[in-house]
């Protein structure tokens, strides 16, 4: 720390729910609710043909018409994101149908096993914020909030899961070496 540097103190309430590992129950119900609607929607397009099958990408065109008929009709749909989907996605809509459906699987499993949360939660919430974008409203508000609390909380959110091995090996939060406030390794349950 310089010595022109102020460090703001972090408040009680922010302290426990984003770095205290007695928070991570609560952040362990948010992952397993958000994980199990991601993988339940990520299921439903894989085992459907129009999504991943022989009729791949007709699902998300058909999508992507009606987004496209919302920004014409000059509702919910923006005019850049409409561009994006006219002219990027649509000519590949078989291929990010793949992304999608295995994108939504792989958010949910990583969010239910607690392995690298806030990395799932951020791509959960880049999805729910392009389905929002593209005129789709259902559970996408909700989830995005959630989305972005888990990420917010991604040092403590996969404690009771995955994580609690996981970061440590990579080196994070807590890092490689003991200090005063960190650990090597993650304490037993």
């Amino acid at each position: 720390m310089s010595k022109h540097e102020i460090v703001i103190p972090e408040n009680p309430v922010s302290h426990f729910l984003f770095s205290s590992t007695r928070a991570g129950v609560i952040w362990l119900i948010i992952r397993l609710y958000v994980g199990y609607t991601w993988v339940t929607s990520g299921w439903g397009k894989i085992t459907n043909p129009a999504w991943t099958g022989d009729k791949a990408g007709t699902a998300l065109t058909g999508f992507i018409k009606g987004a496209l008929a919302k920004a014409e009709a000059g509702k919910d749909v923006t005019g850049w994101y409409a561009g994006f989907l006219e002219h990027f996605v649509l000519p590949n809509a078989k291929v990010f149908g793949f992304v999608v459906a295995f994108g939504e699987l792989l958010v949910g499993l990583g969010l239910i096993l607690g392995l690298l949360t806030g990395i799932a939660a951020f791509f959960g919430g880049v999805m729910n914020a392009s389905f929002l974008f593209a005129g789709t409203l259902s559970t996408n508000p909700i989830l995005f909030i959630l989305a972005t609390w888990l990420v917010l909380a991604w040092k403590n959110a996969g404690w009771y899961g995955l994580d609690r091995w996981a970061l440590p090996f990579l080196g994070t939060p807590w890092g490689r070496k003991a200090s005063t406030e960190g650990f090597k390794s993650a304490p037993p349950l």
